[in-house]
């Protein structure tokens, strides 16, 4: 039997003892904004309450969006811009390194172009800049994308070439440029560096030789897309509504990295030229999604846009599958976070010592589902509350469907009990139908796919879902590939193209 004990306890001493744990969300004063400045995002998972977001309040109106392939980040984006222009009539500006938003803004009425299918960009433009400076961010661009910070000599040579180009145009290095003059091409800089090889009587020819070839990967003919004239005015585009700036069709990644680096240089120049303005709202969100290079790089201008960005009316939102690709000088300077459903331990590890939430939250976004997030805000002030909290689901302006692939019929039944593998694969319709395209399927077999998913409450096995891939003509490599980008083992790959029927696969 127990004993119980009385004690006199004086009403001052009650008085310091909690007896309630703070909530986990904040009060309801702070989720819920002023409708005319502010988005509508979704309801809290634990109270109900409705979430309006706006920067006001916050550090700036930058956001970080991270979460797995079909987790819902591109509908989560695209419910944002809408909304954001509706509200602040701001433009939106989409680095779009898959081509994963073009239909939609097509769909929109916005403006889509694309590098390498007749639109250029000529990345010694000046933009107001002086050539200076200029030269400075090119070569910064090919410190992230090469590896000529290991050559000094070549590193020297070329910023030199760079400069004297702008000289040999008309240009005066040290000044802002007149208007309306053509700026020279990196064609001129490589021609420079030839004349000097040529004449002789260079010290290191080896250096010179290799700093030509570093240049020549980005001025070959028929790759020449930022070594000619440009047929984009990233300034006007950024005042145009709703762009894609289609980055898909572009060799490799590192020319699509220098795109990137090039618009963002351009925009954070535009951001400084026009000064702070007295009006609320954004003039301009600029979307990075699975940019790695760019975003994960210190010296990248989308960290300059995040420390600049809010006195300008600038917003930048970065979003990845993988966190570890997000510089943290990013995450520690965004003032918005959404978390959606996360996979890995280690990137698990690395959101929560970047953002430093709770293990329950932890724990809470190992079970989400497709659209459900953690969301993580910077107020301005110190304030008394928990600054991450769950969201039940994003809503968005269409509703979030959600389509899943089924393992159960490729994984044994011990597996299944033992929940060591993945039972499904969820994804939004738009992620899914976007992930087929990657791989080359037709449209008519995305749309069977999608008939016989939806005839099937939104599911398909796996097997049945690879024997249609393969029906539609997608070649064995990339059926395999569609899965690997699922994160499915090699073991159990060849499993599923072995019960599939599908004869001669390689993994």
């Amino acid at each position: 039997m127990t004993l119980l004990k009385l004690q006199h306890i004086m009403s001052n001493e009650i008085g310091k003892r909690s007896f309630f744990s703070r909530p986990p969300e904040p009060p309801a004063g702070v989720l819920l904004s002023d409708p005319f400045q502010s988005l509508y995002v979704g309801t809290t998972k634990i109270f109900k309450v409705p979430f309006t977001w706006s920067y006001m309040n916050l550090t700036n109106p930058h956001i970080s969006v991270v979460g797995i392939t079909g987790a819902g980040k591109s509908f989560f984006v695209k419910t944002l811009l809408i909304r954001a222009s509706y509200v602040w009539n701001t433009n939106a500006v989409i680095i779009d390194w898959a081509g994963e938003y073009k239909a939609w803004v097509k769909q929109t009425g916005g403006i889509v172009v694309s590098l390498a299918k007749g639109d250029y960009l000529n990345i010694m433009d000046l933009s107001g800049m002086k050539p200076l400076d200029r030269a400075k961010q090119i070569m910064t661009s090919f410190d992230i994308l090469t590896d000529i910070a290991l050559y000094p000599e070549q590193k020297r040579i070329t910023e030199e070439a760079l400069e004297q180009s702008y000289l040999n145009a008309g240009f005066i290095p040290s000044e802002k440029p007149p208007e309306g003059k053509d700026a020279p091409t990196l064609k001129d800089v490589i021609n420079l560096l030839q004349e000097k090889l040529q004449e002789g009587t260079y010290e290191y020819p080896a250096e010179l030789e290799n700093a030509i070839y570093r240049l020549r990967q980005f001025a070959r003919e028929g790759e020449d897309y930022f070594a000619r004239k440009s047929t984009l005015d990233i300034g006007k585009l950024a005042q145009s509504g709703l762009v894609s700036i289609d980055l898909s069709s572009l060799p490799d990644e590192r020319f699509r990295a220098l795109a990137a680096l090039f618009i963002l240089q351009t925009l954070k120049e535009k951001m400084r030229s026009e000064g702070f303005s007295d009006i609320k709202g954004l003039k301009a969100i600029v979307v990075l999604d699975e940019a790695w290079k760019v975003a994960s790089d210190e010296k990248s201008d989308a960290i300059m846009i995040v420390r600049e960005g809010r006195k300008y009316q600038f917003g930048l939102i970065v979003a990845s599958q993988n966190p570890t690709d997000i510089n943290e000088a990013i995450f520690s300077n965004v003032g918005t976070s959404f978390i959606l459903r996360i996979k890995f331990e280690k990137f698990m590890n690395y959101l929560q010592g970047s953002l430093n939430f709770s293990n329950f939250i932890r724990g809470e976004i190992s079970k989400f589902g497709v659209g459900q997030a953690a969301v993580e805000m910077a107020f301005q002030t110190a304030l008394r509350f928990p600054e991450t909290f769950l969201l039940e689901k994003i809503q968005g302006e269409e509703p979030l469907y959600v389509y899943t692939i089924d393992m159960s019929d490729v994984l044994t039944q011990s597996e299944l009990s033992a929940n060591v593998l993945q039972r499904d694969y969820q994804f939004e319709k738009d992620e899914l139908k976007n992930k087929f395209i990657e791989y080359n399927m037709s449209s008519d077999g995305i749309d069977s796919i999608f008939s016989m998913m939806n005839s099937q409450s939104r599911n398909i096995r796996m097997l049945d879902l690879v024997k249609e891939l393969k029906k539609s003509g997608i070649g064995i490599s990339n059926v395999v590939a569609f899965l690997k980008s699922l994160s499915i083992d090699d073991p159990l790959i060849t499993r599923i193209i072995q019960s599939s029927g599908i004869e001669n696969a390689q993994v």
